[in-house]
């Protein structure tokens, strides 16, 4: 389905303003549909040449919360004729709320409707339908109160005083109003509060009798209720009592011709949901120190096999000890980026930054080595990212081990340049090594590879990764050198 933007983009002539002033009134008005036990449609002109017979487009439809709805279709991007809501076109060329009747599909009696303005930058733009069900009998004490408040936010709305231009409040994620109200005059006085509005009072310790009285006069700070009587400003305050209670404060400023009248608190108990981010929190904090662990581990035993290195008196024991160090201290990097940011995925550039260090720092050479990386591969799985640290720590290390030699490569005036070139090809992890050394030596074949270190790669490549490898010589043409690409596949399928 189209989004209420899109919509307007392609079925009228508002401009991005105008647009953005409606997504915001359609991200906040199931306060309106609830207050009004109506359902609610969003209609703006069609975009055609002649103004006064144009049709409308719905933009946006919602229903109440709190009362059955009288619309079982939706509405969302249909045309309406303008014949057929004479009362809309009339809020259309006015500024004021229109009210009748209009007959309905789906009804055998004509519905109660208002259609009321929404106007911005001095200018309507498109009207507000409030479809009102029958109510339950006579209305009670707090339904009357509802569709005072009602009444109210409407006049806001043909004030272009609601929705506010804050994102964050009365938007996407608002309390409905059965989850408790407490309206507040203008001199910041409880009018009335609802039951659940009560409950969520005795919560936080508040028992005393709240009509006729101020938050503060009952113990309670709520700071944005003062900052909207001075302000006209609405705001978001959470208001705890210990660890295991939570309440949220939604505060809308009601206005009148921009002075403040009152303020419309919604109340929300979070509790709940702040336990269970405590929850998340203690848990991704046991992760992060499993981590930290493994990743200590690991670097004491590569302390451990670097020392017995050192004690070795041959020379190729030394070299193996020196390999595996080397190859534990890849996998270590891993759990270091784990320790900062748990979860299954790891941001691999963090990786491959810390194992272009890591073999600059370890390897000797005859030659000064500048390791330059290109390109990232973004996040990967651990079950991924893990092994192809450790094929890309081999490769680099190779490189800077074997392509620069007294024998060829650069001379020892030049620099050796290694280049690690990363990239995403669909689904599938590209990373492609280039040195300027000496190449491969005529009879070279990965298949039966000369080192341990090219074994590993090989079988982690094709076995643990199910990708592919290859490494060939390059022309002195192109400038010689060795050059070494691996495909991982980062799909389930492989």
């Amino acid at each position: 389905m189209a989004t209420l933007a899109e919509l307007a983009a392609v079925r009228t002539s508002l401009n991005a303003g105008e647009v953005d002033h409606l997504s915001r009134l359609a991200a906040s008005w199931s306060l309106l549909a609830d207050l009004s036990f109506s359902d609610m449609l969003l209609m703006a002109q069609g975009d055609t040449e002649q103004a006064w017979t144009k049709d409308f487009v719905v933009l946006g439809q919602v229903r109440p919360n709190n009362r059955a709805t009288l619309l079982s279709d939706d509405l969302v991007g249909t045309t309406q004729r303008s014949q057929h809501w004479p009362l809309v076109t009339e809020a259309m060329n006015s500024d004021h709320i229109v009210e009748g009747e209009v007959l309905l599909d789906d009804e055998d009696a004509p519905v109660p409707v208002w259609c009321i303005p929404v106007r911005y930058n001095q200018r309507t733009i498109a009207v507000l339908v409030r479809l009102q069900g029958p109510l339950r009998g006579p209305a009670s004490a707090y339904e009357q109160a509802y569709l005072d408040l009602f009444t109210r936010l409407c006049g806001m709305v043909t004030d272009s005083t609601f929705p506010y231009r804050e994102a964050d409040v009365a938007g996407p994620g608002i309390p409905r109003v059965g989850d408790g109200i407490i309206l507040i005059d203008g001199r910041g006085l409880v009018e009335f509060a609802t039951p659940n509005a009560t409950n969520a009072m005795h919560r936080l310790g508040l028992y005393a009798a709240t009509e006729g009285r101020s938050l503060r006069d009952l113990g309670l700070r709520v700071r944005v209720v003062e900052r909207a009587l001075e302000y006209g400003i609405p705001a978001i305050e959470e208001v705890d009592r210990g660890s295991e209670v939570a309440i949220m404060f939604h505060c809308v400023p009601l206005l009148d011709q921009r002075h403040v009248t009152g303020v419309l608190l919604l109340l929300r108990d979070v509790s709940d949901l702040r336990r269970l981010n405590r929850m998340v929190l203690n848990k991704e904090a046991a992760i992060k120190e499993v981590h930290h662990r493994v990743k200590n581990n690991l670097q004491t035993i590569s302390s451990l096999l670097r020392l017995q290195a050192r004690r070795s008196d041959d020379t190729h024991s030394r070299q193996a000890l020196l390999e595996a160090e080397r190859r534990i201290r890849s996998i270590a990097v891993v759990h270091e980026v784990l320790s900062r940011e748990p979860g299954e995925e790891v941001v691999f550039d963090e990786i491959v930054q810390s194992l272009a260090v890591m073999v600059e720092d370890s390897v000797l050479s005859l030659h000064p080595i500048e390791i330059l990386v290109n390109g990232d591969l973004g996040t990967l799985p651990t079950d991924i990212a893990t092994p192809l640290a450790i094929v890309i720590a081999e490769l680099l290390t190779n490189a800077v081990e074997h392509a620069f030699t007294e024998f060829g490569g650069p001379s020892n005036e030049d620099v050796g340049i290694v280049v690690l070139n990363l990239s995403l090809e669909g689904d599938v992890a590209v990373a492609e090594i280039r040195d300027n050394g000496v190449g491969l030596d005529a009879n070279f074949s990965l298949e039966i590879p000369t080192s341990l270190g090219l074994s590993i790669v090989r079988d982690l490549v094709r076995a643990q990764l199910h990708g592919t490898i290859e490494m060939n010589s390059v022309p002195s043409a192109q400038g010689g050198g060795t050059f070494v690409r691996v495909r991982v596949p980062l799909t389930e399928e492989r």
